[in-house]
């Protein structure tokens, strides 16, 4: 995008609707910056996780030509206390603790610049740059300034994943052997004429396909389980669905972790709807399965146990996905808890997604170190 596009967005006009606050929380909670434009994703789950957290004492918007005002008064109500049609201006005037970067992955990279400059923490939609370079600089950056900055990865505190870590922290399974995993979507929606005019579906636009936007959760997890960063990947990458894409919709992916486990995943769209899921760890004393979506949640056996078996968890109690992913950020935000992931944790992610792009490209494995 020309560079006064870039300006266009990161404008520093006026407030468009009235500060209530002008950037002071109210009672304990803080100010969230939400800095999106109409290509925006997941604003509907940002509202609504914004709404719910009493942490949040007010939200300022960013949003350059209105898209998603309507939709941000009817779901925030008076915690939209104003409106700008830049992040510069709402970064000047709110000062906001934090902000919340949901825009396509080519523009975010100088709206989270501007945010982490103005003295934000930031939550940002992922990929959040088509480039590895761009985001080593927004790490370096944030840290810095001694700031957050966390890629939306909400899996990380799902029930289920929270008690798979719970007993691998615990060495149940023992000493980690290997990793197997697979995130599949739908092929329908690339079969539709408007979404190959979306910036997911454009590799200058969203730096890759179905691996950097949705595999790249698996990714984290994998890492997260494991508590074992990547350090040398390998893969393949394809169009296998015939789709005019210039981004894959099917990759497959090898990596050696640094403990010394082996993994592999399978990231694609071939669904006619839906999801399937899976994610398997093995280890000295057993193995643990997850199954987000079909299947159980949770499965495990460790040789560990005076009576060895297999576990079969149905159903998790409380809430998964954007609400309370979005809560720890904001409660990380003000101070009161640690981040669900840091700055090291989201460049590890899209470390790992570009390493298998580069091998895909040049058929050599990729060290991460």
């Amino acid at each position: 995008m020309q560079r006064r596009s870039f300006a266009k967005l990161l404008g520093a006009g006026a407030a468009l609707l009235p500060a209530t606050t002008a950037g002071t929380p109210t009672g304990e909670g803080i100010n969230v910056g939400v800095i999106t434009h109409a290509g925006g994703a997941h604003l509907d789950a940002y509202f609504s996780a914004l709404a719910a957290a009493d942490e949040v004492a007010a939200v300022s918007l960013s949003d350059p030509g209105g898209r998603n005002v309507a939709d941000a008064r009817d779901v925030l109500g008076e915690k939209l206390s104003a409106v700008y049609d830049g992040p510069a201006s709402l970064v000047q005037q709110e000062r906001p603790a934090m902000a919340l970067v949901s825009m396509e992955a080519a523009l975010a990279p100088p709206a989270i610049e501007v945010a982490l400059e103005g003295g934000c923490h930031v939550m940002a939609e992922k990929p959040a740059c088509v480039r590895l370079e761009d985001f080593e600089r927004l790490h370096d950056l944030a840290k810095t300034n001694d700031l957050h900055l966390m890629l939306a990865l909400a899996n990380r505190l799902n029930p289920e994943v929270r008690e798979a870590r719970r007993l691998l922290s615990e060495s149940m399974m023992g000493k980690i052997y290997g990793v197997e995993a697979h995130l599949i979507a739908d092929q329908t929606r690339l079969t539709r004429p408007a979404y190959h005019e979306t910036w997911y579906a454009k590799k200058a636009r969203g730096g890759g396909g179905h691996l950097i936007w949705l595999g790249i959760h698996w990714l984290d997890l994998a890492t997260f389980l494991t508590d074992s960063e990547v350090v040398e990947v390998a893969g393949f990458t394809s169009v296998v669905g015939g789709q005019p894409l210039d981004v894959e919709d099917s990759a497959a992916v090898a990596m050696k972790f640094a403990n010394g486990a082996l993994g592999t995943m399978t990231s694609g769209y071939y669904l006619d709807r839906g999801y399937h899921s899976h994610l398997k760890i093995w280890g000295s004393h057993g193995w643990l399965e997850i199954r987000k979506h079909g299947g159980l949640p949770l499965s495990w056996y460790s040789r560990k146990e005076q009576n060895p078996r297999i576990h079969r968890v149905e159903a998790f109690p409380g809430p998964s996905g954007y609400t309370p992913f979005v809560k720890s950020c904001v409660r990380a935000s003000a101070g009161l808890e640690d981040p669900p992931l840091t700055a090291d944790d989201s460049l590890r992610a899209l470390k790992t997604v570009f390493g298998c792009y580069q091998a895909a490209e040049t058929g050599y494995a990729q060290s991460l170190a």
